[in-house]
């Protein structure tokens, strides 16, 4: 990188923590003195240390590289399923999500800062190739997913169906990693199925909550019902697979009166 790219985007992140720190000084004159004091600590840390690998690094760094981890840590710092993509990587996201038309059948978040699999789909490619809940994915397609957002690890997942994914994964128990090829495929989602139990008890199982699995569950609901089920049973185990709105809607079956409202719900998150 020369000098003078060096110095434009050092400068550019200087002018941006001074327009933060000016905003933070407004609203501290207008009141909000506990949230000013904070925001201008951390801008001043990392200003302090941006000076600091500028000017004193061994060898002249990336400051490019040096933003992108910043941002990179700051948004996986929030929970395991924050992300920050670069404007190519957020262009390869969008591209790969609506043209892949395949994917491994798996449920990915990070754990200890290496993608993990949360679930798998019974039955679908992951579950074929052999990938179990738990397993930690090291690297996708050679690439090291600790280097890589949620985001993009999640982009590599999906691409056309009969195309191979490589994966490197460590396992429980397992001294070396192991290699691992699963087939992208069409997922076919499993349905909601239904049983009768002991003592007049139906159970319901969900493996996915996406788009229409609350209308499966409110027929296999009427369905148990009228086979004379007095209790229910609601099986989730395993399901990590889902649209929020499906989710309230599948609570809002129980109820007896009232309903969910997701809008407040996300109100008192904040």
């Amino acid at each position: 990188m020369s000098k003078k790219i060096q110095v434009l985007l050092l400068t550019s992140s200087m002018l941006i923590i001074a327009f933060v720190m000016i905003g933070s000084l407004g609203v501290h004159a207008s009141g909000a003195s506990s949230s000013g004091d904070v925001t201008l600590k951390h801008i001043g840390v990392y200003s302090e240390v941006l000076y600091r690998v500028r000017a004193e690094y061994v060898e002249e760094p990336n400051m490019s590289s040096v933003t992108n981890g910043a941002l990179h840590g700051l948004l996986e710092s929030l929970d395991a399923d924050s992300s920050y993509l670069t404007p190519a990587e957020y262009k390869v996201f969008k591209q790969k999500k609506s043209e892949g038309k395949a994917s491994i059948g798996a449920t990915v978040s990070k754990r200890f800062g290496y993608a993990a699999v949360i679930s798998v789909i019974p039955g679908g490619p992951a579950d074929q190739g052999g990938l179990n809940s738990g397993d930690i994915i090291e690297t996708v397609e050679g690439l090291s997913t600790h280097d890589l957002s949620l985001a993009a690890v999640k982009s590599h997942l999906v691409g056309e169906p009969g195309s191979r994914l490589e994966l490197i994964i460590i396992r429980t128990r397992k001294i070396e990693p192991q290699k691992i090829t699963v087939v992208r495929d069409v997922i076919s989602l499993p349905a909601v199925t239904e049983q009768m139990a002991a003592d007049n008890t139906g159970v319901i199982k969900a493996q996915v909550l996406t788009k229409g699995k609350a209308a499966e569950i409110a027929d296999k609901i009427k369905s148990l019902q009228k086979k004379g089920a007095k209790k229910l049973v609601l099986d989730l185990r395993n399901n990590s697979e889902g649209d929020e709105d499906e989710g309230v809607a599948v609570a809002n079956l129980f109820l007896g009166k009232g309903n969910i409202d997701l809008c407040r719900a996300r109100r008192l998150r904040k």
